[in-house]
């Protein structure tokens, strides 16, 4: 079994998890960035995450493990590989989270719903909804980093392989900037950019 310091480690020497000053999209700092794909990247690591999101479930009769896209797809197939069970995964359509792709859920089916990171847990909960409405009953949630601050409640029981307190601070109230620490933009563009000042 993997302990929260191992999973730890590991992202952070894939740099999945960095340390310094960072934008975030929102517009808040902060002294942590998480960065699934540096880790997802990584097939050999991911299997072996996956596995140990599986082996919790191992006992619960799974059948299906869905993900939401796009890092969920992968964690899905990996942990769907580990648990010997299909793998699908959910998407957007309008705005709306939906099964496409001629995916289907059996009646009474015993799913697993992972995902990469949770902050509010909306996408999960989302999923779990498609999941539900499709008539597929959710046994359990797994994450690779929970960093909601235990403040996410999705009613099963959910493994988290680490959990993360990420503090965040308006740029007015920032500690790092006061301390003149160079601030760096991280987000969906993939760029790592210093913030020109």
């Amino acid at each position: 079994m993997l302990s929260e310091k191992e999973v730890l480690h590991l992202l952070e020497e894939t740099q999945a998890v960095l340390h310094g000053h960072f934008l975030l999209t929102s517009g808040l700092h902060s002294p942590m960035y998480v960065e699934k794909f540096n880790v997802l990247q990584h097939p050999s690591y991911t299997e072996k995450l996956c596995k140990e999101i599986a082996a919790r479930y191992a006992s619960d009769n799974i059948e299906l493990v869905v993900g939401p896209t796009t890092g969920g797809i992968l964690l899905a197939h990996e942990t769907g590989k580990a648990l010997g069970t299909r793998a699908i995964f959910t998407e957007r359509e309008n705005g709306k989270m939906t099964l496409k792709r001629g995916f289907q859920i059996p009646e009474g089916c015993r799913v697993l719903v992972v995902e990469d990171i949770v902050t509010t847990g909306g996408s999960v909960k989302e999923v779990m909804d498609v999941v539900r409405e499709h008539g597929g009953n959710v046994i359990g949630v797994g994450l690779l980093v929970d960093r909601s601050g235990g403040k996410v409640d999705f009613g099963v029981r959910t493994e988290a392989l680490l959990h993360l307190d990420v503090p965040t601070f308006k740029a007015e109230d920032c500690p790092l900037c006061h301390d003149g620490v160079e601030l760096t933009k991280r987000g969906s563009t993939g760029k790592n950019n210093p913030v020109k000042k």
